[in-house]
């Protein structure tokens, strides 16, 4: 059993970092694996056509470099390289692939807990010049929580990544459809992505929310939503027929925002960009906030 943050509005579920989910692609640094609004689930899983669910996304996971691991390039063959929040990986003889099973050697965890919130601080050993401490403090709201970031560079070389919150929502179960709509603070423009894939036609894209004409049987992606133009990161996602909202905002703001689900999922992505020179520290946080409609 996981830690759990739970109020009278809300409750969180976060797996610690050796529990279950043990694959080498999302931060294993408090895994928010279920958020219940009133007894109303709010998330969902990454896929549900496979057995082994320890594999693969669930909740509001977040990931680390997923087109570019830390220090991967300058890696030989059968080394170890950074995945952040998990580890280190061993290289094989191919390109990064996030999706891919590495051989992973866990990095140093430890957890403190107070009343309303949990911190986790994972500590990297020294690679390639690499090395690094996260500490992530996930803090329940009265209808929301945060997710606080302080990511210090201990190596000799720069830190240069990216990182962003997976999202896997769902409002009480309810399939993704018409009674979704999901909002953004910026104009959408199509011919701007990056990458649409949207093989039954069934999303929507209006000037700045998306709307379905049907349950999407197959998966849908949109890349850089707001044409690596930078925007304010916020996403607002309602429910008609459950009449409620869940919103992200990010501390931060974002030339990259991508959207992915399925028929059971639907997950917007705002990215962080990273920088960080030796001895330095990046914070940032996402805020999320949960709601019922008038």
């Amino acid at each position: 059993m996981g830690h759990i943050l739970k109020n009278k509005n809300l409750e969180i579920q976060i797996d610690l970092p050796l529990q279950n989910y043990n694959f080498s692609r999302f931060d294993w640094t408090g895994k928010i694996v279920k958020i219940k609004f009133k007894n109303m689930l709010l998330s969902s899983v990454e896929r549900t056509d496979c057995e082994n669910g320890h594999l693969f996304g669930k909740g509001f996971y977040n990931e680390f470099g997923i087109d570019h691991a830390l220090g991967f390039e300058e890696t030989k063959t059968g080394d170890w390289f950074h995945k952040i929040g998990v580890g280190l990986l061993k290289k094989d003889d191919q390109p990064y692939l996030f999706s891919k099973k590495y051989e992973v050697k866990p990095a140093d965890f430890k957890i403190e807990t107070v009343l309303n919130k949990i911190i986790i601080i994972c500590k990297s050993e020294v690679v390639n010049g690499y090395s690094y401490i996260l500490k992530k403090e996930i803090k329940l709201l009265e209808s929301g929580f945060t997710i606080k970031y302080d990511l210090q560079n201990t190596g000799e070389k720069n830190i240069i990544t990216d990182e962003y919150a997976h999202n896997f929502a769902s409002i009480n179960k309810d399939t993704i459809g018409s009674n979704y709509i999901l909002k953004f603070p910026f104009q959408l423009r199509p011919q701007l992505f990056e990458e649409t894939v949207n093989p039954e036609q069934k999303v929507e894209i209006k000037q700045n929310e998306i709307k379905f004409n049907g349950s999407p049987e197959k998966e849908f992606f949109f890349s850089n939503l707001s044409g690596n133009e930078k925007v304010d990161a916020n996403w607002e996602l309602i429910n008609l027929k459950s009449k409620i909202g869940i919103s992200e905002t990010g501390s931060f703001q974002t030339n990259k925002v991508n959207l992915w689900g399925w028929k059971h999922v639907i997950s917007p992505e705002l990215f962080f960009n990273i920088s960080i020179k030796p001895s330095q520290v990046v914070q940032w946080s996402r805020t999320y906030n949960v709601f019922k409609l008038n």
